[in-house]
């Protein structure tokens, strides 16, 4: 299947890598440290403002560390994509990824498909919930090394929800690209609904592993093989 593009927005988990890595190895790391890294660290400047956020999105005293602990045990066990939440874990990841010996999962065909996209001169950024640290230590230590040189960017929640077409139209503006010159890869269909509403293009990866439901509006591959993507 072949695309025309000058930019590619790639999603990670799910599309680029396997959910059950995130689901199975990372989130459960991070949860099993979280209560002693905030004690240890709570003081850090970097780690208050997380703190703070995580106060104001739960609707707690700032000062009440088990409260605000409870909200992000609460939303790692739900998965809720909230950026406090997602920026704590990348802190904690940190400890995985250098000193733990964590690989970051990726498909084969996602890793030659990632250097063949680049090759032929396409922009390659990131779009995922994970925070942009979180993100750069995975493409660091990744199970094919550090592919960080790939990209020439990084984008996560902080941008907006995956869900809002509002997300799309602002990582483009900032990107001055076109919409229409940007594809989307992601194996969400309401993310790909909200990028295509933003007027980018969309295909999604509907990987049997991961359990993923091809979408009936979107273009949708089981894998990256056979997809050739030429620059416009």
């Amino acid at each position: 299947m072949e695309f025309r593009a000058a930019v590619a927005l790639i999603d990670i988990e799910g599309t680029l890598g396997s959910i059950a890595f995130v689901r199975d190895v990372l989130f459960p790391y991070a949860s099993e440290r979280m209560d002693a890294f905030v004690t240890q660290h709570a003081n850090e400047p970097a780690v208050r403002a997380i703190l703070d956020a995580a106060a104001s999105e739960a609707g707690v005293d700032p000062r009440d560390t088990s409260a605000i602990l409870a909200a992000f045990h609460r939303w790692s066990d739900e998965d809720v994509k909230i950026t406090p939440l997602k920026e704590l874990q990348g802190l904690i990841w940190v400890q995985g990824f250098r000193s733990s010996g964590i690989r970051g999962h990726l498909y084969p065909d996602a890793i030659d498909a990632l250097r063949r996209f680049e090759g032929a001169g396409i922009r390659l950024y990131v779009y995922s919930s994970g925070s942009v640290a979180a993100q750069k230590l995975l493409f660091g230590h990744s199970v094919a090394g550090d592919l960080i040189p790939l990209f020439s960017g990084f984008f996560d929640t902080t941008a907006g929800g995956k869900r809002e077409p509002r997300s799309y139209e602002r990582i483009t503006n900032d990107l001055n690209v076109a919409p229409a010159e940007t594809i989307f890869f992601s194996d969400v269909e309401a993310e790909l609904d909200a990028a295509r509403a933003a007027g980018l293009q969309t295909v999604q990866l509907a990987r049997p592993q991961d359990g993923t439901k091809p979408s009936s509006k979107h273009p949708s591959l089981e894998s990256f093989e056979g997809v050739e993507l030429a620059r416009l």
